[in-house]
């Protein structure tokens, strides 16, 4: 062998061993939309995009603490710590973009859980899924948001049941439980309260029902007299309104202000289901129903993410989608473990891997139930329980315990 190549290959013996000793990689991103790549010792990175100010904090700060506890409960990825950037959705549009914006300009965060508010999801999901990120919703129910032909975009998913399945519910109750025929439904315009109520509409008039007022408040309003007295002039056997913390308190108190509304029965939703609504409730809750996810979680399982949820949050369970939050992180962490590379120390991802590995999801098993995702991301395993207020606490009665 000649000097010169020997010369050549030593040079490139020495070249090999200097880039091992500085960390260098070989690895080439051929993910067809990009990949993020973290350096041995840096955290994964995720992000949340929940309801953490206002009148519906409860809502997102319950599920802040179940994407906290699947942090605790995971502990690493690939052995690489993993750091959560918390953000408001502000529980609308403008939030949920302002919330979308701000994630997808830091190229570390590898996906998103969130956000709480269908009117925020559809405003997030569209920047998210441009950008190339994926997103897991834990709340929200709209059924717009899996809707190719309304405002579903590739990359978004949910944890959550889709409204079709609890207007259906609600349905049910009131016309085969109660044995009531007429009805009203009363929403915000938002998408996930016009979303539901539509859902009611439909599903109570193909049992048989008739809808006697579909209208609308106005967020922000206090005064919900004008609309009850528009309802009532129907004179409904049964209003449901489901809209959130605030409204939800307004309507239940005004109700029996309003001729003609006496003895008719007020029912509301799983916006309006945390200690801070039924606190704004008050006396007036009385014989008022919620609709909501079965949370009447077992297992050894849940009871270790109660111990948990408490010790970091310092709290007890605030609302109902704590245990979908959890589950959507972890399906998260789940398809980072089975799509990410490993090159030395380094991890990288793929963003398209991750949304590929994402709508494959099937009988995953969470807290919530068995989750398997669908071509347009509704991934839920749907449980409805209809509740009632008693001594400031959601009772279940229906189903009852043994049909459930």
């Amino acid at each position: 062998m000649s000097k010169r190549v020997l010369s050549i290959l030593g040079l490139i013996l020495v070249a090999s061993i200097a880039l091992v000793a500085c960390g260098g990689s070989s690895f080439e991103c051929e993910d067809a939309i990009g990949c993020v790549s973290y350096a041995e010792g840096e955290p994964v990175r995720i992000a949340s995009a929940l309801v953490i100010t206002g009148p519906n904090t409860q809502l997102g700060l319950d599920s802040q603490y179940g994407v906290e506890v699947a942090m605790s409960f995971q502990d690493t990825l690939f052995g690489h710590e993993i750091e959560l950037q918390a953000e408001d959705d502000g529980c609308n549009a403008e939030g949920g973009q302002a919330a979308g914006q701000k994630i997808t300009s830091d190229p570390s965060i590898v996906a998103i859980v969130g956000t709480s508010c269908s009117g925020a999801g559809v405003a997030m999901s569209s920047v998210v899924s441009e950008a190339g990120y994926s997103m897991v919703s834990p709340s929200n129910t709209s059924p717009v948001l899996t809707d190719p032909d309304i405002a579903w975009h590739p990359g978004y998913y949910r944890s959550a049941h889709n409204d079709k399945v609890q207007g259906a519910a609600i349905a049910d109750f009131a016309f085969n439980e109660l044995g009531l025929s007429t009805a009203a439904a009363i929403h915000d315009g938002d998408p996930y309260t016009e979303g539901l109520a539509n859902a009611f509409r439909v599903s109570f008039e193909a049992l048989g029902g008739s809808i006697t007022t579909f209208t609308a408040v106005v967020v922000g309003d206090t005064d919900m007299r004008p609309v009850l007295t528009e309802v009532a002039a129907g004179a409904p056997e049964f209003i449901y309104f489901p809209v959130f913390t605030a409204e939800c308190a307004f309507l239940a108190k005004q109700a029996g202000e309003v001729a003609g509304l006496e003895g008719t029965v007020l029912a509301a939703a799983d916006g309006c289901i945390s200690a801070d609504a039924a606190a704004a409730i008050g006396e007036a809750g009385a014989g008022m129903y919620f609709s909501g996810p079965d949370i009447s979680f077992t297992g050894s399982l849940y009871e270790d993410f109660k111990a948990e949820y408490t010790a970091i949050s310092g709290e007890d369970l605030l609302s109902v989608f704590h245990a979908h939050a959890f589950d959507a992180a972890r399906m998260i962490f789940a398809c980072v473990e089975e799509v990410g590379v490993e090159d030395g120390g380094d991890l990288h991802i793929g963003r398209q891997d991750l949304r590929d590995c994402l709508s494959a999801t099937s009988n995953f098993t969470g807290i919530t139930g068995s989750l398997t995702c669908n071509d347009y991301g509704d991934c839920a395993d749907p449980k409805i329980t209809v509740s009632e207020l008693v001594d400031g606490e959601y009772a279940t009665v229906w189903p009852r315990s043994e049909e459930r």
